[in-house]
């Protein structure tokens, strides 16, 4: 039985001092049941917690932890510029090395602003494009996940042409009015759209790959059909690649799906692990971008020097040894099969999605290829697999409703360890 005193005792401690114990909601493990698991320490494919636990984990700090934890060679940058000072509010060499390197890695990014998370740049392209087309109104898809943005925090409406409404206290109806809402996966929907909204949508964004319903990849057409409609109707078309930007090849899932975007956001790998983000495109929309162009967006830790070299050590690596994601895919099928396998085992029938080294099994027998569908899953009994699986040494996303991420620390050995802890969590979780 794995102990979790010390943690139990700091979560109620955090109690005091911050929100809900802790700094973001879905460690809270409010989905799954219990009392999260408070860190020490990671190395490799192992975390570490405060009672001394190790846990396999398919986390890897929502994804940029594509070399596992503390990979040497982004440890090794970072040390490298510590003594260097740890910002400078001024522009650095490094900046522009990186931005280069970006530039000629992903597609639709010609050129590129750093900001410092993926809400923030996010938030910034949707204001780009909006300054860059005239327009006010954006398309969003339900269970796309762009931060925490005012207007991103919109459910949808009983109807294709149906306005948002607020999903959170503190967001207006004004800004909701400004959000339309449509079904991922569902072309028609924006179709409809954009007839109800003639010359007034400034742009269409979403994950290109969805990874925050579970993981829910796009039909064939689907991104195709969209780029034809921004072409017609002169609308701006963001890719938001926060999670998918570096991990699915070296130019993200626009380079997968050979779709390119206007404007492209990015986060979590290109800082190696350190908080960082950007939102980069076309020159002629980056243009509009202060002090270029009249659309204001500034922050004072911006390009921040030890984030642009962790971002740099990671992104060079990848760059040169594209192996990593024949690497990756390959892992990722063994396991993707291999629960499978244990499912036909135990008589049980449900859906697994996976595209390249991230993967989802969802709790229902259908396929999952929009929010509605994913909800049709068993929360309860995936938050009792959960539980299983940490009992037995791995640490999964406490979410239904959340992809899991494969890194190359993660051995045929651990493939194995996974397999097995798999099938006893998957019959336990049944036996409840």
């Amino acid at each position: 039985m794995i102990q979790a005193t010390n943690s139990n005792e700091l979560f109620e401690r955090a109690k005091h001092s911050i929100p809900g114990g802790v700094n973001s909601p879905v460690r809270a493990f409010r989905a799954v049941g219990g009392n999260p698991r408070f860190m020490v320490s990671a190395k490799g494919a192992y975390m570490f917690d405060e009672d001394g636990n190790r846990f396999i984990e398919f986390i890897n700090s929502w994804g940029p932890m594509i070399l596992g934890h503390a990979a040497e060679i982004v440890q090794d940058a970072v040390q490298a510029a510590i003594p260097n000072s740890l910002s400078f509010g001024a522009p650095t060499r490094r900046e522009i090395e990186i931005a280069e390197l970006i530039v000629s890695m992903v597609p639709g990014i010609e050129k590129v602003r750093m900001v410092n998370s993926g809400t923030e740049a996010t938030m910034s392209a949707i204001r780009v494009a909006r300054g860059y087309t005239g327009r006010s109104k954006i398309i969003k898809f339900e269970g796309c996940y762009h931060g925490h943005g005012d207007s991103f925090l919109i459910a949808a409406g009983s109807g294709a042409i149906t306005l948002g409404v607020p999903d959170s206290p503190g967001v207006t109806q004004g800004v909701a009015a400004d959000t339309l809402t449509a079904p991922y996966n569902d072309l028609e929907a924006v179709k409809d759209l954009l007839v109800a909204n003639k010359d007034q949508v400034a742009a269409i964004i979403l994950e290109p790959v969805a990874g925050n319903m579970g993981l829910v990849l796009p039909k064939q057409e689907f991104l195709k059909g969209l780029r034809e409609l921004c072409d017609q109707e002169n609308i701006v078309l963001i890719f938001d690649e926060v999670m998918t930007g570096f991990r699915l090849a070296p130019g993200g899932a626009q380079q997968l799906f050979n779709v390119t975007p206007d404007m492209t956001t990015l986060g979590k790998i290109i800082g190696g692990g350190m908080p960082v983000g950007a939102y980069g495109g076309k020159s002629e929309i980056m243009d509009f971008v202060a002090p270029a162009g009249p659309v204001y967006q500034a922050g004072t830790l911006s390009g921040n020097p030890i984030a642009m070299a962790a971002g740099m050590a990671m992104l060079r690596h990848l760059d040169n040894h594209p192996e990593v994601y024949e690497r990756l895919e390959k892992t990722t099928t063994k396991i993707v099969n291999g629960i499978k396998q244990n499912m036909q085992k135990l008589g049980l029938n449900y859906t697994i999605n996976q595209v390249g080294s991230m993967f989802s099994i969802f709790f229902t027998e259908q396929p999952v290829v929009d929010f509605e569908s994913a909800k049709t899953s068993d929360t309860a009994l995936f938050g009792r697999y959960f539980n299983a699986m940490l009992q037995r040494g791995v640490y999964l996303a406490p979410s239904q409703f959340e992809a899991l991420f494969v890194s190359t620390a993660i051995t045929d050995e651990l493939v194995e360890k996974f397999l097995q802890a798999n099938y006893e969590a998957l019959k336990e979780a049944h036996e409840e």
